[in-house]
């Protein structure tokens, strides 16, 4: 069977087509290009839409490849989201409070949020939470401990990398700071730590979570300046959320154990 000069034509301006989308570098419409145009002449769909339908493919490839670079960034130590919180189970926080720094806003106004309250209540999980809502809205987040924070900025300062350091914390749209007064910071660490929040101050967002009552905050860091100094930049724009309810971690391992619990009385009886 012969092939008419129609075809051969048609068969170059594919390959064509194809070549020119991967020069562009679009290889997810290069690699989908057939399946549209199959979809276009079943449907019969117009060029313009078919165009458009082949656009959004590689928008869509792109987007997604955006969102998995910003989570691999981000650090965030689990998958949580607002609505992995039972706000039932924990009376202490106020939902109102945290539907609204859902909404980001916070993020416009460079303004940041203190969780302060006991170990278990569920300030990582909402902090966690906070981020992954920023990560989905395209901005750059990171999440470090208080103690990672402060042994990071050690071993920069001792390998005289001590800018390179800052300008890495400083450049997240909002930096995740957990933990803070659970462990003991080394010598330098409050330094380190108030520099970071220098750095960031009035141009980007942290949210920052404690067991150290802000009353505390001079005798748990031990230099009453720098601690001075820290709740002055963090406090000038913030919203603070004090949880003083029951532990929220214990409170669903007791849930899980009561599941369980019943699930072997139920083969039992």
């Amino acid at each position: 069977m012969s092939t008419s000069p129609m075809q051969v034509s048609e068969a170059r301006r594919f390959q064509q087509l194809r070549g020119h989308l991967s020069y562009l570098k679009l290889n997810d419409a290069a690699e989908a290009l057939n399946r549209v145009l199959d979809q276009a002449r079943t449907e019969r769909m117009s060029l313009t839409a078919a165009l458009e339908r082949l656009l959004e493919i590689e928008v869509e490839a792109t987007e997604a490849r955006k969102l998995a670079a910003r989570e691999r960034f981000a650090c965030l130590p689990e998958p949580w989201t607002l609505a992995d919180f039972d706000f039932a189970a924990q009376p202490g926080v106020d939902e109102k409070l945290i539907r609204d720094l859902a909404t980001l806003r916070f993020l416009d106004d460079a303004s940041n949020v203190l969780f302060v309250g006991p170990p278990g209540v569920g300030k990582t999980m909402l902090s966690v939470a906070l981020g992954r809502a920023a990560v989905d809205a395209g901005h750059r987040v990171y999440f470090t401990t208080a103690a990672e924070l402060a042994a990071k900025c050690h071993k920069a300062a001792l390998e005289g990398r001590w800018k390179t350091c800052m300008r890495f914390f400083a450049g997240p749209k909002l930096l995740i700071i957990d933990e803070l007064g659970y462990l003991p910071l080394p010598e330098d660490g409050a330094s380190a730590l108030f520099q970071v929040i220098n750095q960031r101050y009035l141009k980007s967002s942290t949210i920052l979570t404690t067991n150290v009552g802000i009353a505390d905050w001079a005798g748990a860091f031990g230099d009453a300046t720098v601690a001075a100094a820290m709740l002055d930049r963090l406090l000038h724009r913030a919203a603070v959320a004090g949880i003083d309810g029951p532990s929220y971690r214990l409170r669903g391992h007791q849930n899980q154990a009561d599941a369980m619990r019943k699930g072997v009385n139920a083969r039992v009886s």
